[in-house]
């Protein structure tokens, strides 16, 4: 893998229902300085995503109960709280639909 490539594991829980019902994308990102959560998600969107995008991105950032893990951390939980988390290529990003409550 280069330095662009991620391991993308799109969930069950209804989240990989978008993705053509893919639950695994192995991808190479264009070449860029630095890959933030924010831009990758908006590259899903863009490139990946099948179907309903206002199921997945809403309002510049993911929809109500979608879970964003980035090794195995809720990416809430990050220091910058924020879709402008710093991504490197050995990251693993889940992406899985918990509805909520």
């Amino acid at each position: 893998m280069n330095n662009n490539a991620y391991n993308i594991n799109i969930f069950s829980g209804g989240a990989e229902l978008l993705f053509d019902n893919k639950r695994h994308y192995n991808i190479d990102l264009p070449n860029k300085d630095t890959w933030k959560l924010g831009d990758l998600l908006i590259w899903l969107r863009d490139n990946l995503l099948s179907e309903r995008p206002e199921l997945f991105i809403q309002n510049n950032s993911v929809r109500p109960g979608i879970l964003v893990l980035v090794n195995d951390s809720d990416w809430e939980l990050m220091v910058s709280s924020d879709l402008w988390y710093l991504i490197c290529s050995l990251c693993q990003i889940l992406c899985k639909y918990a509805p909520c409550p």
